[in-house]
C-alpha cells in the first residue's frame, strides 16, 4: 500500500512538472496559427488542391472551389512542399522534404489519397517539383541528379517512372511555365544571385531559345507563354531598376527584344499569371512591401483595377481552367496565409479556407508601421515596427533581420512577432542594404566587398530607434534566420556592446566552411554575393564572424536543423563549441527532424516559447 502510494505521488509530482505555464500556452496557442498556401485548381475548376499545416505538418488537402469542409490528401511524416494537378484530373504530383531537408522527391497520389508512389530516386539528390505537361504524361522538374552542381533540366514519365535528361542548366534552375502543345518549358537559370536568364527549351532535347539576352545583373521571374509558342510574357528589370511586366517574340529560332509593356515607378512586379486563353493576366505588383493586383487585357493591353485584398500582401495567385475565377494566398500581420477566390464576372473576392488560430484573436494582433530612415552614408532604409501602442516607449526591442540577403521583410503573419509583443517587447524588422523589392540597385549594394555596408546597417538601425526615443538602449535583442542568422553573428561581433541578448537561427558563420559543406549548386550561385572562395578568400575571412568569437560578450540562443543542408549545421556546432570554451552563455537548440527552417508545429511551439522566454530574461 505504501510503495502504491508513493507511486501515485510520483506521479502526480511528474505531472504538476509538465504542466506548461499560462505564459507557455498561450506562446504555444501563437505558434499553432495555421496557414494554407499553394492552390491548385482541378482540370474542371469544381476544386482546390493546397498545402496546409492544420494536421501538424504541410501535407495536401483538397476542397470543393465553392467551399467546404475540406479533405485530407497526404498524411506523410515528412512536409510537402509542392504540388500540381495533372490536367487529366488523375493524379496530384507532390513534392516531399524528407526530414525538412533540401532533398526534396517527387511523388504521384489520387486525388483520394490512394496509390502513393515516389517518382525520384530518393536519397541526397535535390529534385524540384515544375508543373505536368498539358497532356498529362510527364511531369517536369530541376533535380542535381546528374551533377551536384547544376539543378538540371528533366522529365519524368508518369507512367512508367523513367526520368530523361532534357537540358542541362549549370546552378540553379527553375521551371516557370509549359507549353500548351507540351512541346517546351521556360526554363529560369541563375548565373548568380541577382542575375539570371530564362529560355525556352524544347522537351524532347532538340534546342533552346535565348530568351533574355542582356547586360547583368537583370532578374527575370514569372513567364508564360502567350498564344503562340513563340510569344512569351515574363517580368523582368533589363537596362531598368525595377522589374515591369513585359514581353519577348521569337523569329526564326531566335529572341528579339525586351518589350515593356506596363511599368511602375513607385513599385515591383512581383508576379503574374495568365488564363487558360492567353487573353488576361493577373499581376502582383509589390509597392514597398504591400501587395496591389491588378488586371490585364492581354489583347488591348489595357490594364485595370484587381481584387482590393483585404491583408497587405497577396501571391501563389493561379487562374482556374475555365478562366472565369482566380485563386491567391493572402495574408498580413493580422491575418495568416488563407486561400482567397477571385470571381472575374462579378468582381467578388470571397476566402475558400480558413486556418486554424484556436485561441487567438487575430483581430487583436499588432500590425506594423513602415518606418524610413537614413543609413551612415545617406542610403535610404525602411522597416517594420511591431509594438502595443497601450505600452509608453522605450521598448525593451528586438531586432529581425531578414534571409536572403535578397529577401524582404514584409507586413506578413509572424507569430514570433507577435508572441514577443504580446509579452512586453517592440520588434523592429528592417530592409537593409541588399534586400529586394526596391530595384537591382539596392539589392547589389551588398555585393562581395560590399557586405560590410549591410553589418553597419544594423547599427543605423538600433540608433534611429533609440534616437526617436522609441527603443531601449540598454535592452536591445536580435534575431534574425539563415543569411539572417549572419546578421546577427556580425552584430554581435562587430558591436559587441551593443545587444543584451541575440538568436542565431541557422545562419552562416564561416564562409569558407558554408562553400565547403553547402549543397554545391548553392555555392556556384553564390560566388557574386559572397565572394569567390577561389579568388576571394582573404576578402571571404574578413566578413565571417567566425575569426571574431573573442569579441562576444552577447549571451546567445543558437538553433538549427539537423538536416540543413543550405547552411549546414557545422556552422552552428563552430559556434557553440567556441563559446562554451570561451564560458559565454550559450544554449544550442537542434531540431532533428527539420532542415533549412521549421515546418512543423510541435517545433514552431519549441521555437517560439524558447525564443520568447531567452529575450524575456536578457531583455528584463
Amino acid at each position: 500500500m505504501r510503495k502504491a502510494l508513493i507511486l501515485v505521488l510520483t506521479c502526480i509530482a511528474v505531472q504538476a512538472v509538465a504542466q506548461p505555464s499560462d505564459t507557455e500556452r498561450s506562446l504555444a496557442m501563437m505558434a499553432r496559427v495555421g496557414s494554407a498556401t499553394t492552390p491548385r485548381f482541378s482540370p474542371d475548376s469544381s476544386r482546390v488542391a493546397f498545402i496546409t499545416n492544420m494536421s501538424g505538418s504541410p501535407q495536401a488537402w483538397i476542397v470543393a472551389a465553392a467551399g467546404g469542409w475540406p479533405q485530407q490528401v497526404t498524411a506523410l511524416e515528412d512536409p510537402v512542399t509542392g504540388l500540381d494537378w495533372s490536367p487529366n484530373g488523375t493524379w496530384l504530383a507532390i513534392e516531399v522534404a524528407p526530414g525538412g531537408g533540401l532533398n526534396s522527391q517527387i511523388h504521384l497520389v489520387r486525388p483520394d489519397g490512394t496509390d502513393l508512389r515516389r517518382l525520384t530516386d530518393g536519397g541526397k539528390e535535390n529534385n524540384r517539383l515544375g508543373q505536368w505537361t498539358p497532356d498529362s504524361k510527364s511531369v517536369v522538374m530541376v533535380s542535381n541528379r546528374k551533377n551536384p552542381a547544376s539543378m538540371d533540366l528533366f522529365a519524368i514519365d508518369a507512367a512508367s517512372g523513367a526520368t530523361r535528361l532534357v537540358a542541362e542548366s549549370p546552378g540553379l534552375a527553375f521551371v516557370a511555365d509549359v507549353s500548351d502543345d507540351s512541346r517546351y518549358a521556360v526554363v529560369g537559370r541563375l548565373r548568380s544571385r541577382g542575375d539570371n536568364d530564362l529560355y525556352r527549351v524544347a522537351l524532347d532535347g532538340s534546342g533552346e531559345v535565348h530568351l533574355t539576352r542582356h547586360q547583368p545583373p537583370a532578374t527575370f521571374g514569372s513567364a508564360h507563354f502567350g498564344k503562340s509558342v513563340d510569344v512569351v510574357y515574363l517580368a523582368g528589370n533589363p537596362d531598368r531598376d525595377r522589374s515591369v511586366f513585359g514581353r519577348v517574340r521569337i523569329e526564326n529560332g531566335v529572341a528579339g527584344p525586351f518589350e515593356v509593356l506596363l511599368a511602375r515607378e513607385d513599385a515591383e512586379l512581383d508576379g503574374f499569371e495568365v488564363n487558360s486563353t492567353k487573353t488576361t493576366a493577373m499581376l502582383n505588383w509589390n509597392a514597398a512591401g504591400r501587395s496591389e493586383v491588378t488586371g490585364v487585357d492581354l489583347q488591348e493591353m489595357k490594364q485595370y483595377a484587381g481584387p482590393r485584398i483585404p491583408a497587405d500582401i497577396a501571391g501563389g495567385t493561379t487562374f482556374a481552367p475555365d478562366s472565369k475565377s482566380v485563386a491567391m494566398t493572402i495574408s498580413g500581420s493580422r491575418a495568416p496565409a488563407d486561400i482567397w477566390i477571385f470571381d472575374m464576372g462579378t468582381a467578388a473576392l470571397r476566402q475558400l479556407t480558413f486556418s486554424p488560430h484556436p485561441g487567438v484573436k487575430l483581430a487583436t494582433l499588432v500590425r506594423p508601421e513602415l518606418v524610413k530612415y537614413t543609413a551612415d552614408d545617406g542610403i535610404e532604409l525602411t522597416g517594420w515596427l511591431y509594438r502595443n501602442q497601450n505600452q509608453k516607449p522605450p521598448y525593451p526591442t528586438v531586432f529581425s533581420f531578414h534571409g536572403g540577403p535578397e529577401g524582404q521583410e514584409r507586413p506578413s503573419f509572424n507569430s514570433t512577432y507577435q508572441a514577443l509583443v504580446a509579452n512586453g517587447m517592440a520588434v523592429f524588422a528592417p530592409n537593409v542594404r541588399g534586400s529586394s523589392g526596391f530595384g537591382k540597385r539596392f539589392v547589389n549594394l551588398d555585393n562581395g566587398p560590399l557586405r560590410p555596408g549591410s553589418v553597419r546597417d544594423i547599427k543605423a538601425s538600433t540608433d534611429h530607434l533609440v534616437r526617436a526615443g522609441m527603443a531601449d538602449p540598454k535592452r536591445l535583442g536580435i534575431i534574425g534566420g539563415s543569411y539572417g542568422g549572419y546578421m546577427v553573428m556580425a552584430a554581435v561581433t562587430e558591436y559587441p556592446d551593443l545587444f543584451a541578448a541575440g538568436v542565431n537561427m541557422f545562419g552562416i558563420v564561416n564562409f569558407e566552411t558554408f562553400f565547403k559543406h553547402s549543397e554545391p549548386w548553392m555555392g556556384a550561385i553564390s560566388t557574386i554575393e559572397y565572394g569567390d572562395p577561389k579568388t576571394q578568400a582573404d576578402m571571404l575571412r574578413s566578413i565571417s564572424p567566425i575569426h571574431k568569437l573573442d569579441r562576444i560578450r552577447t549571451p546567445l540562443m543558437v538553433m538549427h536543423g539537423a538536416n540543413d543542408t543550405n547552411v549546414p549545421v557545422i556552422e552552428a556546432e563552430q559556434i557553440v563549441d567556441s563559446m562554451k570554451k570561451r564560458n559565454v552563455p550559450v544554449e544550442y537548440v537542434l531540431f532533428a527532424d527539420e532542415g533549412h527552417g521549421w515546418r512543423k508545429t510541435p517545433n514552431r511551439i519549441r521555437s517560439t516559447v524558447a525564443i520568447v522566454r531567452f529575450f524575456r530574461e536578457n531583455l528584463k
